[in-house]
């Protein structure tokens, strides 16, 4: 009898249980770290294999219909499994942001997002708040959700690695047009972020009229570098066994903040949905903090899914092939850069045509429709390309440099 793709993947003699390249090696610590191996980056899984990291954000197994309470599955670990066993099949290996809990009991690797600072300033990404990195209360309530979300899970081998936030906003943006340290000015005035960007122009001997722009990049290398190290020392007090993976930058990352929370972080984590792969940035991004990067987030959505694709990012495209195609363009660039080690598809189903409940997306993201089809098209591209990207890396990205191997950067 015909073995089915996903049969066919679990034995596969190419791949190590984790998904590592088995025809690579880098050093054998149990858990996932980074290594350089002939001068490209390589994440390293816990037996010891070159791993690229083949994500899905937003696993769920609910739609996002509105008004639509989501009714779970009869076994929501058994849904995981099976739908981890899906994924394999077409040659992924990691769950990504988003992803219900349930994956970290599926022997499927996967990313928990920590929401750290996240968990003091309600809708902290979807307004582009500001947050105050140096106040007490916020150091308080960063170590008590890392302690609590990072409980029974620091020996965990099957755990890439921690996102800290999502898409932070640093710096002016359309929803808020002034720099961080502006916002910092506008805090309440014994706060201990408006204390302390008071007391920075001061030293300076200049109040905000006057601030020039090395003064504003300044203080923003200052804020990041407090946010990172803020992170790092609330993660490393629960778990000294994995990588943080960065804040998931949302398609912009000033070099002040690149410098401020560069030795933090293990991987430097980017999204960006755009019909290539950023490589100019990505290259930019590892130039700057030294490590390698990994896109978290992007994605194509197509006009003959049926769906109005008005809301959410990135440009519609005509077709499903045009989707898989796409995909292949989009990764097959990444594996030309020696820092890239992985990439994060957005997402697993499809949006609500009606928009979904947070914030009116209704696009053709999805793997799968809402109703959990798969686009056959695109998936089985997927498998094709996600199958054969370690031999096209090292196809595509050459160099002579010696191996290094790299842990947490600061203990």
């Amino acid at each position: 009898m015909t073995k089915s793709p996903q049969e066919t993947n679990c034995v596969n003699t190419k791949y190590d249980r984790y998904g590592g390249w088995t025809r690579l090696k880098g050093r054998r610590t149990g858990f996932f770290h980074t290594e350089q191996i002939d001068g490209r980056w390589w994440l390293v899984s816990p037996e010891g294999h070159a791993f690229l990291s083949k994500g899905v954000c937003y696993i769920n197994w609910h739609p996002e219909r509105p008004g639509s309470p989501p009714v779970p599955p009869a076994d929501p670990a058994a849904w995981a499994r099976l739908t981890a066993r899906q994924l394999r099949g077409w040659n992924f290996n990691t769950s990504g942001s988003w992803s219900e809990p349930e994956f970290a009991n599926a022997e499927f690797v996967y990313t928990p997002g920590l929401e750290l600072v996240a968990s003091a300033v309600p809708d902290l990404w979807l307004k582009a708040k500001t947050f105050d990195v140096f106040s007490e209360q916020m150091r308080q309530t960063v170590d008590e959700t890392a302690r609590r979300k990072i409980a029974g899970h620091a020996d965990d081998p099957w755990l890439l690695g921690y996102f800290t936030d999502n898409e932070l906003r640093w710096d002016a943006t359309g929803q808020v047009n002034e720099s961080l340290l502006e916002s910092y000015l506008k805090l309440p005035a014994e706060s201990a972020g408006r204390q302390q960007a008071e007391s920075f122009l001061a030293a300076r001997g200049r109040a905000l009229p006057n601030a020039t722009a090395q003064d504003t990049d300044d203080f923003l290398e200052l804020v990041s570098a407090q946010y990172g190290k803020l992170t790092h020392e609330a993660i490393r007090r629960y778990d000294a066994n994995h990588m943080i993976i960065g804040c998931r930058f949302g398609g912009h990352a000033p070099d002040p903040v690149l410098r401020g929370v560069g030795r933090y972080f293990d991987v430097i984590s980017f999204n960006r949905y755009s019909q290539d792969a950023p490589l100019d940035k990505l290259r930019h991004l590892a130039d700057v903090t030294g490590k390698p990067t990994m896109v978290t987030e992007f994605s194509f959505k197509a006009m003959d899914s049926g769906l109005p694709n008005t809301k959410g990012a990135g440009e519609a495209v005509a077709t499903q092939k045009d989707r898989a195609d796409g995909f292949e363009r989009y990764v097959t660039g990444l594996m030309t850069l020696p820092s890239c080690v992985g990439y994060h598809w957005f997402q697993y189903r499809d949006q609500p045509q009606e928009g979904r409940a947070l914030d009116g997306e209704n696009s053709n993201y999805g793997l799968a429709t809402i109703d959990g089809r798969p686009w056959e098209t695109l998936t089985d591209h997927m498998r094709d390309i996600n199958g054969r990207i370690e031999e096209i890396r090292t196809r595509k990205c050459t160099s002579s440099a010696k191996v290094v191997v790299l842990g947490p950067e600061v203990k």
